[in-house]
């Protein structure tokens, strides 16, 4: 009998068992869903920390800000309020811009030094790294500020010295001059002139004789001005000095830098020392006076001490690059017709920017006033140099000055005056122009001002 063979009821063939365990290998469904699962975690703590701490820093950011506006506004006053109500005001400040997590820290006013040093800190929530339990990001801030108003600082006063500073300075001197003797202009050179039955050996003698204010005392008047503000900024007469220095054909220290403020009005008031109308130079070579003027200035030094003072220039000037002969050499006339153009009018042009980098680039401020040269279109020489065009200068190959974009070759030379200087300075809030009498004192007060209502941060 035969005897039938029985079958286990699971029973996989040797065949069927190698197809499934080729598909289990094949199909990675279930590890990939492990894997991810495995992995989900720390990906949102690296995002969530990436958020959170781009949020802790834009914090931070704000907080420097609020710190440093606070210590700004309190440097100010370092010199009028005791040190714990400045620290007072300090926090306070901090604390009407920020949130109330945030906190002032260590306050520290150096008086001697005129310096505010504060730092500041705060916490951050966070919102997915509370996953790994972190809870917030603590954020802190430092800052430091000095300001020049209460820093050691020499201000060097330079005067240009040029024949256009001897314009009457007020219209109606302006008419009594040409009226009486044909020209505007008050030069030690020139012709004689007999005016009303009386004789003047030159064109200043007249001004003098009738008493006309030119430009050139107007400019002392400025700079007695700026004075006086020295004497109420630093009445003690310890931290700021005042140099006088005259331009022309190159620059003269009239005063070294000196505490002494009266030293400074006698010297301005002196005819023999060369900063009043009474004199003039026949040059104004910026190109040269500049050089020679950082020389006498140096690099400015970080305000904590005598020894190293911030430095500020102010440059009173018309801002043209001059020679008398520049104008007249090569002309000639046929009649009173023009029949040889002048060789050298090109030369007659704007101060070339550039040369100010001398100073500027030692540290040093430079703040610039600009006594409007005047249109005198009356006169040959004015019409064919300083009122003639950029392009006729062909100012980049004669002096190597590059124009402000945007700005056409056919401007005028007078009209391209202020672009120069105003790039002649260290900040175009640092140049003012002042045409009148009354605008050319008060814009270098108004210079001086603005310096010394700047501040700087050290930290």
């Amino acid at each position: 009998m035969l005897v039938p063979t029985l079958k286990p009821k699971h029973f996989i063939s040797r065949d069927h068992f190698l197809k499934l365990s080729r598909a289990l290998l094949v199909n990675r469904s279930g590890n990939v869903a492990i894997v991810v699962a495995l992995s989900l975690v720390p990906m949102i703590l690296a995002v969530g920390a990436s958020l959170d701490y781009i949020r802790a820093y834009n914090v931070r950011q704000r907080m420097q800000s609020d710190l440093d506006a606070a210590l700004i506004a309190a440097v100010k006053q370092i010199n009028t309020s005791d040190t714990d109500a400045l620290k007072q005001k300090i926090a306070d400040w901090f604390s009407t811009q920020v949130e109330s997590s945030y906190s002032i820290g260590d306050i520290e006013i150096d008086t001697s030094n005129h310096k505010i040093t504060a730092s500041a800190s705060g916490i951050v929530p966070t919102t997915l790294m509370k996953i790994a339990d972190i809870e917030n990001i603590p954020v802190s801030v430092a800052s430091s500020v000095k300001g020049p108003a209460t820093s050691y600082l020499n201000v060097y006063i330079v005067i240009d010295k040029s024949p256009s500073m001897l314009l009457a300075a007020t219209t109606a001197g302006q008419q009594t001059m040409y009226n009486g003797i044909g020209c505007q202009f008050a030069c030690h050179t020139g012709d004689a002139h007999t005016a009303g039955g009386v004789s003047y050996v030159n064109n200043y003698a007249y001004a003098h004789a009738k008493g006309i204010k030119l430009r050139a005392d107007v400019a002392v008047d400025a700079v007695n001005e700026v004075i006086d503000m020295i004497d109420e900024a630093d009445s003690s007469h310890e931290r700021i000095k005042v140099g006088l220095y005259s331009l022309g054909d190159t620059s003269t220290e009239v005063l070294a830098p000196t505490l002494e403020t009266s030293d400074a009005r006698k010297r301005l008031s002196d005819d023999s020392y060369g900063l009043t109308s009474a004199t003039s130079t026949n040059y104004t070579f910026f190109d040269v006076a500049l050089p020679a003027l950082q020389q006498k200035v140096g690099s400015g030094g970080d305000g904590s001490s005598l020894a190293k003072p911030l430095k500020l220039v102010l440059l009173l000037t018309d801002g043209v690059q001059s020679k008398r002969e520049w104008v007249t050499d090569g002309v000639t006339w046929s009649g009173s017709k023009m029949k040889t153009a002048g060789s050298s009018w090109n030369k007659v042009a704007p101060i070339n920017p550039d040369w100010c980098a001398y100073l500027k680039n030692q540290s040093n401020t430079m703040a610039v006033l600009y006594t409007e040269y005047l249109p005198i279109t009356t006169d040959w020489g004015y019409n064919n140099t300083v009122g003639s065009t950029m392009s006729s200068a062909n100012w980049r190959s004669t002096w190597g000055g590059v124009m402000d974009s945007g700005v056409s070759a056919n401007i005028t030379r007078r009209d391209y005056i202020p672009y120069a200087l105003a790039d002649c300075a260290s900040s175009k809030s640092l140049f003012i122009s002042a045409s009148s009498s009354t605008d050319i004192v008060a814009g270098l007060s108004a210079l001086f001002t603005q310096y010394l209502a700047s501040v700087r941060l050290t930290q």
